[in-house]
């Protein structure tokens, strides 16, 4: 049985992010723990969406619990444009995928079971860093050392900090699983956004918007979620739930049947990237994950988490190198200056959206759905090269209307800030 100081790295969490990089680094051979202040086998509240192409190239596609080809949105009429095309949906031609998240959480147990992680319960309360190890102390006086800690306990991290600190813009939800008197999307169908808003009046239209995410679940089925996008302060869950209950009455929607109510989703979308020279790592939602433009976080926890191992792994090939020293090369691998500059942008973004009106929002998506097929789902999963995406934005902001275009022009709050992040990433971390 292996002693507290054999261990090569500590992972603090039990959700997505410490699985992730915890099974990366078991299977980089390494002596791997984990702390969590719940059981790591607890059900995860939330589901986790991913589109079928980023699945199929991550090979994982067995993880889905549900896919569909009938992708589609509905923005209704700009504001030049006829009333008669506000049903016209716009097609995305991709497939999008829901994964079956206990299959997800099994999938890292097993990997990190097969590298002989060990597994504590308890809540981490303090931490020392010496040139050797990292002690962190819980509460109730058990010690773990490691030559490594990585935060990974979501959006409120236990020792992970900030160098910047701004109101985050939360994205939240109210949903429900059950049936209804008559299908409310399509057989088959998946409804990424519908930013129709005729059930709502016109002093109603000029607060934040928020769209319906809905999806045919099989069987009689559905899933209907409010959802707002982003929003400082957040909009909140009594006025999602009001919105989605005029939303089916106007279209003469009723639940028969209620299997799940889905009480809020609370997601960060442009927190602040972690202070990048502290001496221990942060992963997932801890270490500003999340993509501030769609919420998704599993897919960039899936494609990094190996590269990050890999060189936590050669670096602890020096056995006299110090917790500092490992972690500034697992900052680096993690965010380096191009995915710097791209969160920036994509932060700059959601500044934008956070102060678009009704109408202005709807016409930018659907400007943004025109775009090729390759730069919005690559926009969208992170995946554009630096260059790519600065492309897409311009070629998004070349299209779109004027009203759009005078909203992405004027510079407010953060957005400078944000701008000279982009253009300087080293200037701040």
């Amino acid at each position: 049985m292996r002693t507290s100081s054999s261990i090569d790295v500590l992972v603090l969490g039990a959700g997505p992010g410490a699985l992730a990089i915890a099974a990366a680094l078991g299977r980089e051979k390494l002596r791997v723990d984990v702390l969590s202040a719940s059981n790591h086998k607890d059900p995860w509240p939330y589901t986790y969406g991913i589109w079928g192409e980023e699945v199929d190239e991550l090979g994982l596609e067995h993880l889905l619990e549900h896919r569909w080809a009938n992708t589609v949105s509905y923005f209704g009429p700009g504001a030049s444009q006829p009333k008669s095309i506000e049903n016209k949906p716009t097609e995305h031609g991709r497939d999008y995928g829901l994964f079956d998240k206990k299959k997800l959480q099994r999938y890292w147990i097993k990997q990190c079971e097969t590298a002989s992680v060990t597994w504590h319960r308890g809540i981490a309360a303090e931490l020392d860093i010496n040139d050797n190890f990292c002690t962190v102390t819980t509460t109730d006086g058990s010690k773990l050392n490691s030559r490594l800690l990585i935060d990974a306990t979501g959006y409120e991290p236990v020792f992970l900090k900030t160098k910047n600190h701004w109101p985050v813009a939360i994205q939240t939800c109210y949903g429900v699983v059950g049936r209804f008197n008559r299908p409310p999307v399509e057989k088959g169908q998946f409804v990424l956004m519908d930013y129709r808003c005729d059930h709502l009046s016109s002093e109603e239209r000029e607060e934040p918007p928020t769209f319906l995410y809905a999806m045919d679940l099989g069987n009689g089925r559905f899933f209907l979620e409010e959802t707002s996008l982003g929003l400082t302060p957040p909009v909140t869950l009594e006025t999602l739930q009001s919105r989605l209950k005029r939303r089916l009455a106007h279209r003469n929607l009723k639940v028969t049947a209620l299997e799940h109510e889905e009480l809020g989703l609370y997601l960060p979308m442009n927190m602040p990237l972690p202070d990048l020279h502290q001496p221990f790592m942060g992963f997932g939602g801890s270490a500003a994950m999340v993509h501030p433009a769609s919420g998704y976080m599993v897919g960039g926890l899936i494609r990094r988490s190996p590269s990050v191992a890999k060189v936590i792994a050669k670096a602890m090939l020096d056995k006299s190198a110090s917790p500092a020293s490992i972690a500034e090369q697992g900052w680096a691998v993690l965010w380096p200056p191009d995915l710097r500059r791209k969160q920036a942008l994509y932060q700059f973004g959601l500044e934008k959206l956070m102060r678009f009106e009704e109408a202005q929002l709807r016409d930018f998506f659907k400007g943004f759905f025109a775009l090729n097929n390759e730069q919005w789902y690559g926009f969208l999963t992170n995946t554009l090269s630096l260059n790519e995406l600065v492309q897409a934005m311009w070629t998004m902001f070349l299209k779109a209307p004027w009203s759009v275009r005078w909203g992405l022009m004027g510079m407010q709050g953060r957005e400078l800030f944000l701008l000279w992040q982009f253009l300087k990433p080293h200037k701040e971390n």
